[in-house]
């Protein structure tokens, strides 16, 4: 078994609680998968066999571990939304599947990794078409040379001034954020120009 010193002082670190998960955790991993490696990436132990196998990380209340696979390994068991990888927030060994179970993913992990299987990507779901406020069209129409900064200016930073403009409650607050707007995009601005590195 290969097994990284990181990894152990990593774990001796960890608040009291999280240790004996991490143990466990770790125990398992080498067991379903004698040729997994140790190491540390992003700061945090991870398994590698043929690729990503696993992660796991320590913080001040929970415990996170994950399947670089995600739900290819865990299907619907995941709790990824509660917290960072598979298993949301694990306080306690209550809060992992039984070990039969946590082997079984671990062989199924190593398996997709020795077959060279990609996780799926995230569809990303295109933003809804950016439609130019009226308001704003009337200003930029007094003025020649915001408007055409405008129209140089690619989608994304439309958008800042489209939503810093209609997030605005009240009519006031709308009307002083177009004016604004129109006085930086004549001076050549984006919404965030502040922010800039020059």
């Amino acid at each position: 078994m290969s097994r990284d010193p990181r990894v152990d002082s990593y774990i001796a670190k960890a608040q009291p609680f999280a240790q004996p998960i991490m143990h466990h955790l770790r125990a398992v991993v080498h067991e379903a998968c004698p040729e997994v490696e140790e190491t540390i990436k992003w700061g945090m132990p991870s398994f590698m066999h043929h690729g990503i196998l696993a992660g796991m990380a320590a913080f001040k209340a929970h415990v996170a571990f994950g399947f670089w696979k995600g739900r290819l390994v865990t299907g619907d068991a995941a709790r990824s939304r509660e917290a960072m990888w598979s298993f949301g927030r694990i306080t306690s060994l209550d809060d992992l599947p039984k070990k039969r179970q946590l082997l079984a993913m671990v062989k199924k992990a190593a398996k997709l990794n020795e077959a060279g299987a990609t996780a799926p990507r995230t569809v990303k779901h295109a933003k809804p078409v950016l439609r130019l406020p009226a308001d704003l069209a009337t200003a930029l129409k007094a003025k020649p040379a915001a408007k055409a900064f405008y129209a140089t200016l690619p989608p994304s930073a439309k958008r800042d001034y489209v939503e810093w403009i209609t997030e605005a409650k009240q009519p006031a607050t709308r009307a002083k954020r177009v004016a604004q707007a129109v006085q930086w995009l004549g001076e050549g601005k984006r919404r965030n120009w502040k922010y800039e590195t020059r």
